[in-house]
């Protein structure tokens, strides 16, 4: 299975980037992982014209989980549980679209397969993307049996 993360926007800050790049290499060993970062745009229309940049990367078949602080909150063992359900599901790519600061608009939440919630605290979306990786790498682990996860 591969993994895809779309998100608005660059990482911008230091410990972002580490957290990221450190998360994303460890999941290699478990997936093939990508992460795709789109503009964020400015204006009344923002919202909107970054979704529309995240669907145009996002394929019919693929499974697609959107951030979303209203979504499903799940431990970590849950969400062990659903990923191996996206891992026997077949489909060629797992989409994580995160949204820039403005969340993500209706048509990308429409479009998901999933609405994943990490929290019903609100994150900037440097440091969502940095928990997600993690998690991705948690599940992971905790679906091979290995030590990680407590």
């Amino acid at each position: 299975m591969n993994v895809a993360v779309i998100a608005v926007d660059k990482l911008r800050e230091p410990y972002a980037r580490t957290g990221c790049a450190l998360y994303q290499d460890r999941l290699t060993r478990y997936f093939g992982v990508s992460v795709i970062e789109t503009r964020k745009e400015a204006g009344p229309s923002a919202i909107l014209l970054e979704g529309r940049s995240i669907l145009d990367r996002v394929d019919d078949d693929d499974i697609v989980w959107a951030l979303d602080r209203a979504g499903v909150a799940m431990s970590s063992t849950d969400l062990a549980r659903r990923l191996a359900g996206v891992e026997r599901s077949g489909k060629h790519r797992f989409v994580i679209a995160i949204g820039g600061p403005d969340g993500l608009d209706e048509t990308v939440l429409s479009r998901a397969d999933l609405r994943w919630s990490l929290s019903p605290l609100t994150f900037v979306h440097e440091m969502a993307r940095l928990i997600a990786l993690e998690q991705l790498y948690r599940a992971a682990k905790i679906l091979r049996g290995e030590p990680y996860h407590r």
